[in-house]
């Protein structure tokens, strides 16, 4: 197994995980229901599949 020479400074530590911290979604709202959600992605509003603002999946009325 590898084991590093020199102690790696906290500095050069740090500058590596700059990069891992968590990001918020974008989050868009609807044109047409006027929900938020998440970019890119299908959302289900009153039983409905919306996408783009347009119905992709219909609820079945009984």
């Amino acid at each position: 197994m590898a084991h590093p020479k020199r102690k790696i400074s906290k500095t050069r530590r740090d500058k590596r995980r700059t990069h891992d911290k968590a990001k918020m979604p974008t989050l868009a709202k609807c044109p047409t229901t006027g929900t938020v959600h998440v970019y890119h992605r299908a959302y289900w509003v009153d039983g409905d599949l919306y996408y783009k603002g347009k119905v992709v999946i219909q609820k079945e009325e009984a």
